[in-house]
C-alpha cells in the first residue's frame, strides 16, 4: 500500500516542497516534512495510535487524515504562517538557478499519475510527469525510479517525451526492510524534483519443520 503527497508550493519568489508519508502500521505515523532545495525547513509528525489495527474502514480514515495533513501545512507555507527560515546561501543560490536566469532551467514539478493503481499483484507500471512551475510539459528530462530495501537493486532510467511524461514497467522485487520505499527521481541540468513513498513488506510466513 501506498500513502504520500508531494506538492511545491512558491512564495514570492522561493519554492519549497512539501512530503508527507505515512510509515505503515509498524510505526503509525504520518509524517510531512517541508524542503528547500535539500534542506528541511520543517518537520511535523502525528500517529495514528487509535486507528489500530487497520480495517478497510480505518484505512479510509487513515488516507484523508494523510490528504488533511499535508493540505494543512501546504496552506501554513502558502499563507506565511509556518515561519520558515531559508539559508541565505541556499535563496542566493536558488535566485542564480530560478526561473529568471540566464541558464533557462526551471524547478520542475514531478507527479505520479497513478499513485493508487500503479501496482498490480508483483507487476509495477510507473505513469510519471513531469511539469515546471508554470505546469508546462518538460521534454527530455532523465527520470529514474527505484526501490529503496529491496532484496535485489532495482533501479530504472527513463526520459520524458514531449508530453513530459515517461513510464516504467517492472516486476516489483521483495522487500527486505520494513522502511523500503519507491523513490522516483527527475533531472533536468541544475533543476531536480523527487518523490519518496513508504512500502509495506509483507509479513513473513513462519516455516514448519
Amino acid at each position: 500500500m501506498l500513502l504520500g503527497h508531494n506538492s511545491n508550493v512558491t512564495v514570492a519568489d522561493t519554492t519549497f516542497h512539501v512530503q508527507t508519508e505515512e510509515g505503515g502500521p509498524v510505526h503509525a505515523l504520518i509524517d510531512t516534512t517541508v524542503y528547500f532545495r535539500g534542506h528541511v525547513l520543517h518537520r511535523r509528525t502525528n500517529n495514528y495510535f487509535d486507528l489500530l489495527p487497520l480495517n478497510p474502514d480505518r484505512e479510509r480514515a487513515l488516507k484523508l487524515r494523510v490528504e488533511e495533513q499535508h493540505r494543512s501545512i501546504v496552506e501554513e507555507v502558502r499563507s506565511g504562517k509556518l515561519n520558515l527560515a531559508v539559508p541565505a546561501d541556499e535563496r542566493a543560490a536558488a535566485h542564480k538557478s530560478g526561473p529568471h536566469s540566464s541558464s533557462g532551467t526551471n524547478p520542475l514539478h514531478l507527479e505520479l499519475l497513478n499513485a493508487k493503481s500503479w501496482l498490480t499483484g508483483k507487476r509495477a507500471l510507473l505513469q510519471v510527469a513531469v511539469r515546471d512551475l508554470a505546469n508546462h510539459a518538460v521534454a527530455g528530462v532523465t527520470v529514474t525510479a527505484k526501490v529503496e530495501g529491496a532484496a535485489q537493486p532495482a533501479e530504472f532510467s527513463a526520459h520524458t517525451g514531449s508530453s513530459g511524461n515517461a513510464q516504467f514497467e517492472f516486476d516489483m522485487p521483495r522487500l527486505s526492510r520494513a522502511d523500503a520505499a519507491l523513490v522516483i527521481e527527475a533531472s533536468n541540468g541544475s533543476a531536480q524534483a523527487h518523490l519518496r513513498f513508504q512500502l509495506r513488506a509483507k509479513p513473513r510466513v513462519p516455516s514448519t519443520s
